[in-house]
């Protein structure tokens, strides 16, 4: 297993972070539509590429930053490219939540200090010929404060300077934000582009391993990664068993979930679980609104919000998460059953 620099809170052992990856699959049109405003001299001062995480967006937005480089400076690829890895190039900024001054951990959200000391270094006089990139991975991590120092520099960014932006949820963002950049929206992408991205990072991962991650990832790499790290199905093929058909699932198998799941409540099966639960109800908002059926979607909004609310509460409060897991499931067969025709 290849150790890399611990570079975000929730890095994946053995996955290289976004910045030593240059195989960027899945979205070419975003790319050539980025290089194709730089040719033409028209390259945003700020761009926010958006879309549900663990798609590649930050991988992509690094990768942006290095052909801009490439392309407006005089240093080769390769020398750009050890630079952008090693957090060396002076002309590319990058922001995340920093680790916390006791050295354990990091901070929960991009604080407004951390954000003012960014501005002023971006401030200072440029380290190297060319553009220069200021990367926010991602944008949601700052609290109101930092969010609104960033703002001020969006609304006037130094000359030559762009802001890549990373957000999983551009709804939330605030809205002067969104108006100042340049959006770029990404999707889910191939199970043959997610099986590159990971044969790409594991060459050895054995082809039933590989369809087990691919079937879990739902086009999204990260998840196909994180798949590989929990091994064998286990709960979380149970769980998607039972996802296929709530309805018909007795409530022993409810219960059994919950028990397994709920068992730790900072374990990775459940993170991934929470994930697979909050796909299948957005995947259920999505056909009720497919189909026109008002009353299906006023309940997948319905459950949208109960899942939610009740697992932050959960976390917050310390609630007994199995007991909520049974109530979550509870309440997604009773929306399946909505669709079941009587005999």
């Amino acid at each position: 297993m290849t150790d890399y620099p611990q570079r975000e809170p929730d890095q994946l052992d053995g996955v290289p972070p976004p910045e030593f990856q240059h195989q960027v699959l899945g979205h070419a049109a975003a790319t050539e539509a980025l290089l194709a405003r730089l040719d033409a001299g028209r390259l945003p001062g700020g761009i926010l590429i958006h879309g549900p995480r663990g798609i590649g967006k930050a991988t992509l937005a690094f990768d942006i930053a290095r052909k801009i480089f490439e392309r407006t400076g005089d240093e080769s690829p390769s020398h750009i490219a050890a630079q952008v890895a090693s957090g060396a190039y002076p002309n590319l900024f990058v922001m995340r939540k920093a680790a916390r001054d006791t050295g354990k951990g990091y901070y929960t959200q991009i604080r407004v200090d951390e954000v003012r000391g960014f501005i002023d270094e971006m401030r200072m006089t440029r380290g190297r010929a060319g553009h220069r990139i200021a990367l926010i991975d991602p944008i949601d991590d700052c609290n109101p404060s930092s969010a609104n120092a960033l703002l001020k520099i969006l609304e006037e960014p130094p000359a030559d300077t762009t802001f890549l932006l990373v957000s999983h949820r551009p709804g939330s963002l605030l809205p002067t934000i969104r108006s100042r950049c340049f959006q770029v929206a990404l999707r889910p992408i191939s199970d043959q582009d997610v099986a590159g991205v990971i044969v790409a990072t594991k060459p050895d991962t054995a082809p039933d391993v590989l369809a087990r991650a691919i079937g879990f990832a739902m086009g999204r790499p990260r998840r196909g990664f994180e798949a590989l790290l929990l091994g064998d199905d286990g709960v979380l093929g149970a769980l998607a068993g039972y996802l296929r058909d709530p309805a018909a699932a007795p409530s022993s198998v409810r219960i059994g979930l919950a028990d397994q799941l709920g068992g730790d409540k900072d374990g990775a099966e459940l993170r991934f679980a929470r994930d697979m639960l909050n796909d299948w109800i957005a995947a259920a908002a999505t056909a009720a609104a497919t189909s026109g059926d008002r009353r299906r979607l006023a309940s997948a909004n319905e459950l949208w919000d109960k899942a939610q609310l009740s697992l932050a509460d959960a976390d917050e409060y310390n609630l007994d998460m199995r007991q909520t897991l049974v109530a979550l499931f509870d309440a997604i067969r009773k929306h399946q059953l909505l669709g079941v025709q009587p005999t």
